[in-house]
């Protein structure tokens, strides 16, 4: 198995860190997920999303995201799932911009009629 370099790993346990810390604050997972994101470590990425969503699920931004990481892993039928709760709940919220963007990944899904 190679090993990412250090510095790479550094960050992940320091955000690591920091949800655990502050266990009743979304964005630290969200920070951590992302990271994932960034490194192509996709599943880990997802499993974060996922835990993310479930602990706090009126945290807007990770709708976006969590939906594009499905995508990428060929979920659509999930992105499709978590793109629409996002839609959602930024209707609930009042927030056309996010809603605006959810809709749009939505739409880019292309999927099946």
């Amino acid at each position: 198995m190679v090993r990412a370099p250090e510095p790479i790993m550094d960050r992940i346990a320091t955000l690591r860190s920091f949800a655990a810390q502050q266990p009743e604050q979304p964005f630290p997972l969200y920070a951590l997920a992302l990271e994932y994101k960034k490194l192509g470590q996709l599943a880990e990425a997802r499993a974060t999303f996922a835990d993310l969503l479930a602990r706090f699920p009126d945290y807007l931004p990770a709708y976006l995201m969590a939906g594009g990481v499905l995508s990428t892993l060929g979920d659509r039928a999930e992105a499709e799932k978590v793109y629409r709760e996002g839609i959602v709940r930024a209707g609930r919220q009042g927030d056309g911009h996010a809603r605006g963007e959810l809709e749009g990944a939505l739409a880019a899904l292309d999927l099946p009629e």
